[in-house]
């Protein structure tokens, strides 16, 4: 079924892809933009993506977080990922968390893992969706081609391990904001 955006609510969002979703981009990168329409309210899911210590909790691809920091700006976070994937584990540094314009970004300072020189924004943004009060989730990134790959390859890629996760917050969403109205 297709999600229309009334003209504010896509105002807002153009808004914010040219304040925050506007990475610069060297010669050996790739970037991208992904959207994710939840039918939940943008209060439920920033209470899931603000939470830098437990990704897990909708990333499904990460097994155990540990924080180092007090969860604010600057703070750290060792990721361990699930086995099977092409990757082992990720140390990565929350950018921004701003729980007025629900606003987090990170990037990844190390790793066993492909995503070099990543960096994340995702905003969300309040929306009608199928007559009730839903969340827009815009979630960017620009990341290093490794050698051998195309930038091509390197999205696709990259694309699809944010695909999941958004589909994964949607899902997890949308259960809390049903069992919060019962």
């Amino acid at each position: 079924m297709m999600h229309c955006l009334t003209q504010e609510e896509s105002d807002k969002v153009q808004d914010a892809v040219w304040q925050y979703h506007n990475h610069q981009v060297s010669s050996h990168q790739c970037c991208s933009i992904i959207v994710q329409r939840i039918r939940a309210p943008v209060e439920v899911v920033w209470s899931m993506v603000r939470r830098f210590d437990s990704p897990q909790s909708y990333k499904h691809f990460i097994r155990s977080c540990s924080v180092k920091g007090d969860g604010r700006v600057g703070s750290t976070r060792e990721v361990t990922v699930v086995t099977g994937l092409p990757a082992t584990c990720s140390t990565e540094r929350l950018e921004i968390l701003d729980d007025e314009e629900h606003v987090l970004s990170f990037s990844i300072l190390g790793g066993e893992h492909r995503l070099r020189n990543y960096r994340s924004v995702t905003t969300l943004h309040e929306a009608v969706i199928d007559g009730a009060v839903g969340t827009v989730v815009v979630e960017s990134y620009v990341v290093d081609v490794p050698e051998g790959n195309s930038k091509d390859d390197t999205c696709v890629f990259t694309d699809t391990l944010v695909r999941c996760n958004l589909q994964s917050l949607a899902r997890e969403s949308e259960k809390l904001a049903l069992h919060r109205k019962k």
